[in-house]
């Protein structure tokens, strides 16, 4: 419901479609309220959130007070409403022909939908215990998985986008945790890896080589 004070005020039917285009975009978690920075008074509210209505006193302060700098765009900075919702506002002073403030338009967004989203969102992301190793010990082509995937993680650089020092890395490592010993484990490497068999080969007897003069 949106709340406009009486009387055909060219400032709200000025404004009035963009507050309301605001509410569409953004309601039911957005307030947009049009202040009169003269008498201090609100002109309008579009999706009240408090009992506030058009009228009522806007209580703005001074508007010489401001931080010029800012260009007339305040915020997003946060209000807190008496039900503990937290909101994210931003304020504008909109100004006449002559650059004179006309009146001040606020949106405040209800951040609660967000706060939610993100502990959600969270809860999925949050640390997991420690992998039960004994459980793995056994699934070589699970190893292969794990050691290539922290690699990816580590360097930020996909399968695909490997260089020859990153399998050569690899492939050390997985020589090392003796995946190579299972007789089916060379396929599965180039697999995951993308590369052919004798690739694997290649670049194992590469690793195995510098090992040995080390």
């Amino acid at each position: 419901m949106d709340e406009v004070e009486g009387g055909p005020d060219p400032r709200v039917r000025m404004w009035a479609p963009v507050c309301r285009a605001i509410v569409l975009l953004l309601g039911p978690y957005a307030e947009v309220v049009l202040h009169d920075p003269d008498t201090d008074r609100v002109l309008g509210i579009w999706n009240p959130m408090t009992a506030r209505r058009a009228g009522d006193p806007s209580l703005l302060g001074e508007l010489d007070a401001l931080d010029p700098v800012e260009r007339d765009v305040f915020g997003p900075y946060e209000k807190l409403l008496a039900d503990g919702r937290r909101l994210s506002s931003v304020s504008a002073v909109l100004r006449d022909a002559a650059d004179r403030p006309s009146a001040v338009l606020c949106i405040n967004l209800d951040r609660t939908p967000l706060e939610q989203a993100a502990a959600v969102l969270s809860a999925f992301g949050a640390p997991t215990v420690r992998r039960p190793e004994p459980l793995f010990e056994q699934d070589w082509s699970e190893r292969i998985q794990q050691i290539i995937g922290v690699h990816v993680r580590e360097t930020g650089r996909p399968v695909e986008r490997m260089t020859r020092q990153d399998r050569l890395a690899v492939l050390g490592r997985l020589d090392e945790e003796r995946v190579f010993a299972v007789r089916r484990a060379a396929p599965v490497v180039a697999g995951a890896l993308r590369v052919s068999r004798s690739t694997v080969y290649g670049l194992l007897a590469e690793v195995r080589e510098a090992r040995a003069a080390g």
